[in-house]
């Protein structure tokens, strides 16, 4: 994998933390650092969970952050529901 491949995925990550912890309110499980990752284990979490459906597929950079979004979004939400 070209380097300049894993620093797009990164970007997205990172950019999809930061949304999906706008979209989702309350603090942040980790400031920005905390967002980076989870934007990043999101985007491998949504990605993965889309494949599992049979949708996965090529949808582009703008596919990928959406479906990065979403998958952040959730495990969001599953830290914040193991934090109690």
């Amino acid at each position: 994998m070209p380097v300049w491949t894993l620093i797009v995925w990164l970007l997205i990550g990172v950019g999809a933390g930061m949304l999906a912890r706008r979209f989702m309110g309350g603090q942040s499980p980790g400031g920005l650092l905390g967002d980076l990752v989870l934007g990043i284990l999101g985007a491998v979490l949504g990605g993965y969970l889309l494949a599992l459906s049979g949708v996965g597929g090529n949808g582009g950079i703008i596919g990928s952050f959406i479906v990065a979004v979403l998958g952040a979004m959730l495990l969001l939400w599953i830290v914040r529901k193991l934090k109690g």
